[in-house]
Order: C-alpha cells, then structure tokens, then sequence
C-alpha cells in the first residue's frame, strides 16, 4: 500500500470553530487515525500548517499538538506548492479576501460559511474558483449530524408520505456580557462587523432545507434587536446594531411550509439546542442534533379539544425513539474526508461555493424580507452561477 501527505493550509484556528472543529476534531483526528484510505488502496496522510496573526498563540497551539508547522505569512505560504489546501475560518468580513488570494494561488478551498458578506461577492468567488478549475467546498456541518442522518433516511425511505410542514426551533440564550460574561464573542453583534444571527444561520437553513426537502421557493421573515446593548470581551458596553433573533416562513417546491424561529435570546425548553417536527400524511418524526423520534399514523392518538378537563394524556409516550444503527462521526470529520476524497480522486462533492453563495442569497433576501415586510419569491440558483446573478440582479 502506496502512502503520500497533503499539505493544508489551516488559517483562523485560534478561532472557537477552527480550533475545536476544525483542527481538532477534525484533521489531527484523521491524521491520528493514519489518514484517509483512498479507493486504490492509497493512504493519504493529513500535514496541517497553522496560519494566523498571533505568532505566540500559533506557536502554543503547535507545540500542544504536536504540529511542525506555523506562519504568520499567508501570502508566502499561499506561494509554497507545499500546502495543496487552504482552509478559511476566519471571521466572515475577512475571509473573502482570503479565499481570493488562495484562489489566484491554485489552491483547493474548504471554508467555513458564509463564504462572504454579501450574495453577489460570494458568487464572484463561486465564478473565479470555477474559471480557475480549482476545486472548493463549504461546510455544510448540520447535515451530518446523526439526528440530520436519521431523518435524511426517513426521508429517503418514504416514512412521511407526503411532507406537510417543517417546524424548527434553534437557539439559547446568550449572557449579556455584564455579570456573567457571553458565550459567543462581541462580534456576532455589531452589523458593521459582520454579526447578526440570519446570515449566521440562514445559510445553515438554506443547505438544509434544499438537501432534506426541496428548494426554498420564498421567504418571509422578521429580523429583531430584542437586546440593543452588550458588554464586549474587554469590559466595554456597546451597542448591538445587528440582529439576535429571526422568525421565518420558508416555502418549499412541493407546497411543504417551513417555520424556522433562530434566536441567542431564547432560553431553552426542548431535549436539544437546535429541534425540527417533521408533519407527514403518514407519520411524524421530531428530530434534533443526536436524538430522533417518530409517531406513524397507526400510532398517532386521537385528541379531542375539552378546555374544561385536565388533559392527562402523556403525549410524550406515544413517540418513539428511533435506534442508532451505525456510528455516526464527528460530523465535521466526515465531511473533511469527502473534501479530501473530492481532492485526491474526484469524489463527490457537491457542497460548494456556489451552495454558499445560496446560503448567503438566502440570508439577504431574508433581511430585505424583515426590512420591507414583504414574502419575496427568491429565484431558483442552485444548478449555475448565472442563474444566482440573475436572481441577485432582480433582487
């Protein structure tokens, strides 16, 4: 058996993604595990080289894992034929001048979403990467969660019958900043800065509505402030200018009707942080990151609306728990193994930039939606780049 190494390019692991995601859990998992096995029987190993601006952080991050190499010289590590990838998880303002770098540089590009700030400039990346015949990726990470999986099967098998409706509930509540301090950082929001939780989620709902159950045909939705002041990483106040809760209404081809509530200012009550019903003529499922439960219609109970009687039907008995027949990975893993089999031998990979830039047309038109108080019908983009320049220019 013939082994190689594949150099990739890692900039933005001091991040809370890039580093527990993305390098972690994902590419020193697989280069513990000796690799990726190619399907000639060739083992690929995984050499990352960290890239960042603070050359300490870089050093320390190094020396605890065990990694020889670290920069803080982009562009001379962009020029070395060393590193085949470059893998952007930078803070969203940054990371499209980035990628445009490392496509002049012929590099393949795995990312983070969303891929730019704006739909138009993602889909200019989209175009640049696809006239340089470079092949690139975004993450795509709710898909493979095992939950995603056990619902993709349901679907796959035909368990819903027809699919009626999709409800979802994503969020927590995210401290202030004052007396406790906040979970996620300061950024997320000031809007100048790039923040706000629909173009942070809406390119997630984008690729998993598309993937599960059909295009977004239109969007209707409210984009609120609920907390106008915030406390930074450093003990300053400062004004939240972007939003932190979105209530949407998606349609989907088939006449299935999407309700997606995205909010940092929710605190929860459900099994799990992010949770989907799924309503079919012939069954139910309620499925979250891990957990997937179902109610078939030879199953379903018969309520009856009686608001003078106590109602002691345990609802929660009548589901059940659908059982986890393989092992599921970390998601983020097993999409790096595609990306890299999509690298080394042309494996399928249909996660791309030109699906990033869906995402983030998703997240624009949900804005524009909030701002006028209109449903918009949003054009059908996911077969070419031209169709999402026309859809951008009608927008």
């Amino acid at each position: 058996m013939s082994t190689r190494t594949i150099g990739i390019i890692m900039n933005g692991v001091s991040g809370r993604m890039g580093y527990r995601q993305h390098l972690v859990r994902s590419i020193l998992a697989i280069r513990d595990q000796g690799g990726v096995l190619l399907a000639d029987g060739t083992r690929v190993q995984v050499e990352p080289i960290l890239v960042g601006r603070n050359e300490a952080k870089l050093a320390e991050l190094a020396a605890k894992h065990g990694i020889e190499h670290y920069s803080t010289d982009l562009d001379s590590v962009l020029a070395d034929p060393t590193w085949e990838i470059y893998a952007d998880f930078l803070v969203t303002k940054a990371r499209s001048a980035a990628i445009r770098k490392a496509i002049a540089a012929g590099k393949a590009i795995y990312t983070e979403k969303p891929t730019a700030e704006t739909a138009e400039d993602a889909l200019e990346l989209a175009n640049l990467a696809e006239a340089a015949g470079i092949k690139n990726g975004v993450v795509h990470d709710k898909l493979y969660l095992p939950g995603m999986q056990k619902l993709k099967r349901l679907v796959d098998s035909g368990f819903f019958g027809r699919i009626l409706s999709v409800r979802g509930e994503f969020g927590y509540w995210v401290f202030e900043g004052g007396w406790q301090d906040a979970q996620r950082p300061s950024w997320n929001y000031r809007a100048e800065d790039g923040g706000g939780i629909v173009v942070d989620m809406f390119p997630h709902w984008s690729y998993v509505l598309e993937n599960l159950f059909g295009k977004v045909e239109s969007v209707y939705a409210r984009a609120v402030t609920h907390i106008d002041e915030r406390v930074d990483e450093q003990g300053r106040p400062y004004s939240a200018t972007a939003d932190d809760a979105a209530y949407a209404v998606f349609e989907l081809e088939g006449g299935i009707v999407a309700q997606l509530n995205s909010s940092w200012t929710v605190r929860v009550n459900r099994d799990e942080l992010v949770q989907f019903q799924v309503d079919g003529t012939h069954g139910s499922a309620v499925v979250g990151l891990f957990g997937c439960k179902i109610q078939p219609r030879n199953a379903t109970p018969k309520p009856v609306w009686n608001p003078d009687l106590e109602d002691t039907h345990d609802y929660d008995a009548d589901w059940i728990d659908v059982p986890t027949n393989e092992v599921f990975e970390n998601g983020f893993k097993t999409q790096w193994e595609e990306f890299l089999r999509h690298v080394l031998e042309d494996g399928p990979h249909p996660y791309d930039f030109l699906a990033g830039a869906r995402g983030m047309y998703l997240a624009e038109q949900g804005l524009e939606s909030s701002r006028t108080g209109r449903r918009l019908d949003l054009q059908d983009v996911r077969t070419t780049a031209s169709s999402l320049e026309e859809a951008i220019t009608l927008a």
